[in-house]
């Protein structure tokens, strides 16, 4: 039977419309499917918007280990992959550029890492000050996800930059890619020399005092912003970084399913007020 969506975070039936099509077959598994998908991909999105652990999922959605289990498997299959590039095109589209980008930015972000992330996937920020991992991503000039690559805080921008810039080059057509200062040195000449890619590092201004907003970098910082507004990016819960790219993608794909479906109204089954005792602690910012 179907769950019915009460949660901020249930996809509404314009963006079930959109992103159904994108999964694999339902006789993937090679039987038949027990619990639906979308009920799978709701409890997904639940996990990375309230930031809860899988085996805290409330009871109504399919079992936790169940979740877990498909969320695993659409990672080793490259399902958020696709589910990215098929989303980032129709998004390009109607803010009325190219399907494909040819310019991307790079920036990375150092979060907290949670006791369960172990000593060898871990390190230390100098910089910012922080123990934990080190997110680094590849947007298009939209800010939408392109590529994501986690590692430990202690790597510098310009070591841990060459692995997204290749899943970047791998994934689109992008050959023209704005930095920060911490992307400088031998990663722009290796950029150009490897992958025939101009790396332009956006300088501050001589005479600029506190923040200030760059255009090309601003697009990525704001996309960042709005990644870890999914509570479980707020810091690195994840034993294993692959898991915490997983988790970034899926903040994406959400990401980009609300800009494609703006401005719609709300269908009756995610109009109904929840039942939930908790709900009220459960709305977000991007709801």
């Amino acid at each position: 039977m179907e769950r019915t969506p009460r949660y901020p975070s249930d996809l509404t039936d314009a963006q079930w419309d959109i992103v159904e099509p994108m999964l694999p077959l339902p006789k993937w598994l090679g039987r038949p499917e027990k619990n639906p998908r979308r009920a799978i991909v709701d409890a997904i999105l639940y996990v990375v918007r309230t930031g809860c652990s899988w085996r805290q999922l409330p009871v109504d959605f399919p079992p936790w280990s169940t979740v877990y289990w498909h969320f695993n498997r659409f990672e080793k299959r490259g399902v958020t992959d696709r589910i990215l590039a098929e989303l980032r095109e129709p998004v390009r589209i109607a803010e009325g550029r190219d399907p494909e980008p040819s310019a991307g930015i790079i920036d990375s972000q150092s979060v907290k890492g949670a006791d369960t992330v172990g000593q060898e996937t871990r390190g230390y920020d100098a910089g910012k000050k922080i123990n934990g991992r080190k997110r680094f991503v590849v947007t298009d000039t939209l800010g939408l996800l392109v590529a994501v690559w986690v590692l430990a805080a202690s790597w510098q921008d310009r070591d841990g930059g060459k692995a997204t810039l290749l899943a970047a080059y791998a994934a689109t057509p992008i050959r023209y890619v704005f930095a920060d200062q911490g992307f400088t040195g031998q990663l722009v000449d290796w950029a150009k020399a490897t992958l025939n890619t101009t790396l332009e590092i956006i300088r501050k201004p001589a005479d600029q005092k506190g923040f200030a907003v760059h255009p090309r970098r601003w697009v990525v910082e704001r996309t960042l912003a709005w990644l870890t507004a999914h509570r479980r990016l707020a810091r690195d819960y994840e034993r294993l970084p692959e898991t915490s790219e997983a988790m970034i993608r899926w903040a994406a794909i959400n990401q980009m399913l609300r800009r494609l479906t703006r401005g719609r109204p709300p269908d009756a089954n995610n109009a109904a007020p929840s039942t939930h005792p908790t709900d009220t602690n459960l709305i977000h910012p991007l709801s």
